[in-house]
C-alpha cells in the first residue's frame, strides 16, 4: 500500500468511525497517539495533512496528543494511563504492546490500530477482519506472512550465505518467530539478539552474535528499527556486512558490503 493511500485509510478511519459510534461530531476531537517517532516526523506531518484534508484542523476542531513509550517507566501501559487521564476521545495504537495496554486499562475506548507486526486475530482484539466486533479498528498489513518470502529473496541475493543474525526487540518478536519457522526451508541457519534497553546498542548485538553469524543480519519491522535507518545503514557500512530490512511498505530491502 502505497503512504498516501495508508495515511488516507488511517486517517478516514481515525475520524468517522469515532464519530458514527458516537452518532454526532464533538467539538474537539482528542486523538491520543502513542508513539516514539516525533509529531513532525514524516509519517504524523503526513498524516495531520490528511486530516487537514478531511476538515480537522489542530487547534480547531482538533487536539493531537503524543505520549512517548520510551520516556515512560513503564513504557506502552504508562502512555496509554496517561491517555486516559487526559480524557482522550480515541487513540492510535501502532504498536502491539499499545493495543495490550488499552484493552487491559480502557476496553471500551475507541482505538485505531495499525498491525504491521502482529495478528489482531490471534491476540483476540478483534473477532475477524469483516467484523472486529469491538471498540478496534483500522489496519491489518499482514507482515507475518511475508517473512518466508523475505527469507527468500535474501537467499536469492546472497546465495553464498547460509547463516544470518536476526536482531530484534519486544515489538517484533513475533516477526522472529515467523522468520524462524522459514529459514530452514532455505537453507539459512539462524542466530538472534534482542535488544531491550534504548537506545539500542548495535555494536554490542553484533559482538554477541557467533562469529560464523556476523555476515548477514535481519531486521524485522520495529518502530526503533524505522527511527533509526539512517544509523543503521551506517552501521551496514562500517562493517561491511549485508543487512536486510522489513520497510515500511512491508517490501525488504537490501544492501551488501562484502567482507573482503
Amino acid at each position: 500500500m502505497r503512504r498516501r493511500d495508508f495515511i488516507k485509510v488511517v486517517a478516514g478511519s481515525a475520524m468517522t468511525w469515532p464519530l458514527a459510534a458516537h452518532a454526532q461530531q464533538p467539538a474537539m476531537t482528542h486523538v491520543g497517539i502513542v508513539t516514539i517517532q516525533s509529531p513532525a516526523s514524516p509519517p504524523y506531518a503526513a498524516f495531520n495533512q490528511r486530516l487537514r484534508e478531511l476538515g480537522y484542523v489542530e487547534g480547531q476542531n482538533l487536539d493531537l496528543d503524543f505520549a512517548n513509550p520510551a520516556q515512560q517507566p513503564e513504557g506502552s501501559a504508562r502512555a496509554v494511563q496517561e491517555l486516559i487521564r487526559r480524557k482522550v476521545d480515541i487513540i492510535l495504537a501502532t504498536y502491539q504492546p499499545t493495543m495490550a495496554a488499552v484493552v487491559a486499562a480502557a476496553p471500551r475506548i475507541p482505538v485505531v490500530m495499525i498491525a504491521v507486526d502482529y495478528d489482531p486475530l490471534a491476540f483476540g482484539y478483534i473477532k475477524s477482519l469483516a467484523r472486529p466486533g469491538s471498540e478496534v479498528t483500522g489496519l491489518y498489513l499482514e507482515r507475518l506472512d511475508l517473512a518466508k518470502k523475505r527469507v527468500e529473496l535474501l537467499t536469492q541475493a546472497l546465495p553464498n550465505v547460509h547463516a544470518a543474525t536476526v536482531f530484534w526487540d519486544s515489538v517484533s518478536e513475533d516477526q522472529l518467530k515467523a522468520t524462524s519457522v522459514a529459514a530452514p526451508e532455505f537453507g539459512l541457519r539462524l542466530a538472534d539478539v534482542q535488544l531491550r534497553d534504548q537506545p539500542y546498542d548495535y555494536e554490542k548485538a553484533l559482538a554477541q552474535a557467533p562469529a560464523d553469524f556476523r555476515d548477514v543480519v535481519i531486521f524485522p519491522t520495529s518502530p526503533v528499527f524505522f527511527r533509526d535507518r539512517q544509523r543503521l545503514a551506517e552501521f551496514g557500512v562500517q562493517h561491511k556486512i549485508a543487512t536486510a530490512f522489513g520497510s515500511a511498505n512491508g517490501s525488504m530491502r537490501a544492501a551488501y558490503f562484502p567482507t573482503a
